[in-house]
């Protein structure tokens, strides 16, 4: 898996830097529209087969997700009560 990143690094940089050379030649600026379309265009043909690889995005586990939405909700139920109860007791305030 190292090698196939670092191959497809080695391309990408090696075609950046030809397309950035190129725009310099013809004394255009880089990035430009030309270059974009030409990125989108081989990502259209080389890779619109390609699998997906590694885990899709789901939702956690149900005692997970409901820890997360149950532990904020009961501390703020147990905040809001204890000033409520504070601001109700009286002691002696001046």
């Amino acid at each position: 898996m190292v090698y196939v990143f670092s191959f497809s690094y080695r391309i990408y940089t090696e075609v950046t830097n030809c397309t950035s050379l190129l725009a310099y030649h013809q004394n255009c600026y880089w990035p430009n529209h030309i270059v974009d379309r030409f990125f989108t265009d081989i990502h259209k043909k080389y890779f619109k087969n390609c699998a997906l690889t590694g885990r899709l995005p789901a939702d956690p586990p149900l005692p997970i997700l409901f820890s997360f939405i149950f532990i904020p909700v009961l501390i703020t139920l147990l905040m809001t009560a204890l000033v409520v109860w504070r601001s109700k007791r009286s002691e002696g305030i001046v």
